[in-house]
């Protein structure tokens, strides 16, 4: 009997872990990505601040799944989606599926100021965390070189939205210039640096409940942030960001956290979207009339058994990914399909050094407890064993010195070639 193909769009936490789950069923897998690894995307805030380097967070695909003989991994870009043909359009062609797992997850959603892009990276790959930890610490190197009318602008960092990416860029930030580079230049002193979090709700991290919401931003305004309130963005310059109010914040270095809408690959499914970009599916992640699609991860918006939303969170992606291969086996031995039940474990976000926010059921944690139950959650669920040592050894290092080891600035500019 041929065995049934499956196809799975994406190597994230989803995509992963629905390969991951088919490793003894009767299928054979194309697992497809336009990345070569895998990415732990809740560190990648301290690859962006220096704290980890990429290898710290990344694992390459082929070698998670190495010892799966039913999957065959490819770097390729997928472009399309045929629901009618059942293919998948990618770099070198056109590849037929029987069931399709579409895991290609999120990206930064500017609300229709797509240009802001440029001034305002946000953070959803390595590629993104690079270029932040490079205008960072750039700033700095340039603030050295100036006068002081020049140096106030480089010195300000503004980051936008106040979710967990936000509250921790904007923690991280606020901790290099006081502790990291406090006595690393001569012209001017690091810890006047200012970092203001803009957001345009009523609190910062509005998935908390409100009092851990209150607290979060405690400590951040103790740790030295800036935080506004109730502020929305007018437009994002080279000069820094003119607020609705008539305010405007003079900042050389712009980060955006202010929200993410899905892949523009839903687009080629042909079926509506929600206002986010991603697609509705049933509470089993199947495609409406087409039950041999599955969308999971970021990319669905999915009301699971007990009728609440699925969060686009890394623990929810995992096991969504997991449901969709347990579905898949069942279909291929006769068996009804079950409907996915989310195991809410939490959520956490850090806010700096020994600063953190926590909740998992009815218990909240705050400070110290909180940060160390963030430490040991996030190493637990790092994909590689080498990942988990070379991440515990940087962040005691840190602890102990308050240094960050990925300091480097890499020059991207080429060299002219020079006829010899």
């Amino acid at each position: 009997m041929e065995l049934k193909h499956v196809v799975i769009v994406g190597g994230g936490f989803a995509g992963l872990a629905a390969a991951k789950a088919l490793a003894t069923a009767p299928v054979r897998i194309t697992l497809i990505d336009k990345e070569n690894h895998h990415l732990f995307q809740p560190l990648l805030y301290q690859v962006a601040t220096s704290a980890l380097s990429s290898p710290d967070i990344a694992a390459p695909i082929r070698k998670v799944l190495r010892r799966q003989s039913n999957v065959t991994t490819l770097l390729s870009e997928v472009s399309a989606i045929s629901l009618e043909t059942q293919t998948v359009e990618h770099t070198y062609g056109s590849m037929p599926y029987d069931y399709l797992i579409l895991a290609a997850g999120a990206v930064n959603d500017y609300f229709g100021h797509d240009h802001w892009e440029e001034r305002a990276p946000g953070l959803k790959s390595l590629a993104d965390a690079l270029e932040i930890r490079h205008r960072v610490l750039t700033a700095f190197e340039k603030a050295e070189a100036v006068d002081a009318s020049e140096r106030a602008s480089l010195l300000t960092f503004a980051v936008i939205g106040a979710g967990p990416t936000g509250v921790e860029m904007a923690g991280a930030l606020k901790e290099i210039a006081t502790r990291t580079l406090n006595d690393n230049f001569r012209n001017f002193d690091p810890s006047k640096a200012r970092v203001v979090l803009i957001e345009g709700g009523p609190r910062v991290l509005s998935a908390f409940p409100e009092d851990l919401s209150a607290n979060a931003q405690m400590q951040l305004e103790k740790l030295g942030v800036e935080v506004l309130l109730n502020t929305r963005v007018k437009d994002i310059t080279e000069h820094g960001v003119d607020l609705e109010n008539g305010d405007a914040i003079a900042a050389a270095t712009v980060l955006w956290g202010a929200g993410v809408k899905g892949s523009p690959l839903a687009k080629t499914l042909g079926v509506e979207l929600d206002r986010r970009g991603r697609v509705p599916v049933g509470k089993d992640f199947a495609l409406p009339d087409h039950p041999n699609v599955f969308v999971v991860g970021d990319l669905a918006q999915c009301v699971d058994a007990k009728g609440e939303e699925v969060p686009g969170l890394a623990p929810a992606a995992s096991q969504g990914g997991e449901h969709v291969a347990a579905q898949i086996w069942r279909s291929i031995d006769g068996k009804d399909r079950q409907d996915f039940t989310y195991l809410d474990k939490g959520i956490m976000a850090t806010i700096g050094r020994s600063r953190a926010v926590a909740v998992s059921g009815p218990f909240k944690f705050t400070g110290g407890l909180a940060w160390l139950a963030w430490l040991f959650i996030h190493v637990l669920f790092l994909i590689d064993f080498r990942n988990r040592i070379a991440v515990i050894f940087e962040w005691a290092w840190a602890y102990v010195t308050f240094q960050r080891s990925a300091r480097v600035i890499l020059t991207r500019e080429k060299k002219p070639v020079v006829a010899g």
